[in-house]
């Protein structure tokens, strides 16, 4: 006996297709209007699906503040981080407000969501000596050691994100001025300083390595760090290269995505480096961002407090 076919409800069919043209709609909102980067694009794309999942064909005018505040409890019950469900929250937000400003809601009731105060995580940092282990991870010799010293002497070097990285263009590498420029969130663009052994390292792998891997496509592409094919690295490919030699030295689970970044932050702060400055260098809008940094300066904070307080 053959097996009944599922049915799909009209009303649900109707409510997905709503919501379809809604979230392509908002997406277009973002990238025209908002000038969002697509990184930051494809993040709400991912978050409006897991809302619409939680929705599960209801229609969203229908919602109420209590049906709504369901919604973080859902995420936290799907394992979700207390982070994560307040950037779901606040995604929630924004696309209410859309929905507003297109007459499909009077108001939002999203606006009333309150997002859970959340402890700031201190970000996991290496050392400098760990960093100089790291570094010197690529052995010569190996297939692509050359790009990898490159690649993790850049994201040191420079405090880069790793999307940063990845879309890096030959013309914004400047190894003689030791500087290169940055294309950050919002596509705005930095000047960030590069140091001379990493200035080195970039340009033995151009001068080797990078050549023969842009033969190998055609026509050959402008962005600096290649893959094997000649393609320019996807971001989750540069993150498993950066976790595949914290492994070599031991590191593998101290090191977050992020690892490179938070330690550049950390020790030029804890070199004496200005917290404007290092707002500056990370591509921070707001230095409230960059403040989650201050936390590894305690060592110099006690000097500066011995040197000058009149009572230390």
């Amino acid at each position: 006996m053959a097996p009944k076919k599922k049915t799909i409800k009209p009303r649900r069919l109707a409510a997905a297709e709503q919501q379809a043209r809604l979230a392509e709609g908002f997406l277009r909102y973002l990238s025209a209007e908002c000038g969002m980067a697509d990184n930051t694009s494809a993040a709400y794309r991912r978050d409006l699906r897991k809302f619409f999942t939680w929705l599960a064909g209801r229609r969203i005018a229908s919602l109420t503040v209590a049906d709504l505040a369901g919604y973080p409890e859902w995420l936290a019950e799907q394992g979700l981080a207390a982070a994560s469900v307040a950037r779901h929250t606040a995604s929630l937000k924004v696309f209410f407000r859309y929905l507003q400003l297109e007459g499909v809601l009077q108001e939002s009731q999203a606006e009333l969501l309150s997002s859970r105060k959340l402890w700031r995580r201190v970000p996991r940092v290496l050392s400098p000596r760990q960093v100089d282990e790291l570094l010197s991870a690529p052995v010569r010799g190996e297939p692509l050691a050359r790009r990898d010293r490159a690649v993790l002497e850049l994201m040191y070097a420079t405090g880069c994100r790793v999307s940063e990285l990845a879309t890096l263009q030959l013309p914004n590498l400047h190894l003689e001025e030791r500087y290169c420029v940055l294309h950050g969130k919002g596509d705005k663009q930095r000047i960030v300083p590069l140091g001379r052994r990493g200035a080195e390292a970039v340009a033995a792998y151009l001068k080797w390595e990078r050549p023969k891997l842009a033969a190998r496509r055609d026509p050959p592409v402008t962005e600096v760090i290649l893959s094997s094919r000649g393609r320019p690295m996807a971001r989750q490919r540069l993150w498993e290269l950066i976790k595949r030699y914290a492994a070599t030295i031991g590191v593998a689970h101290e090191l977050s995505p992020h690892g490179l970044r938070h330690s550049f932050a950390t020790h030029l702060l804890a070199g004496g480096a200005d917290l404007r400055q290092v707002q500056e260098l990370l591509g921070h809008a707001s230095i409230a961002t960059t403040q989650i940094y201050t936390h590894v300066d305690a060592t110099r904070l006690k000097k500066v407090h011995a040197a000058y307080h009149p009572r230390a």
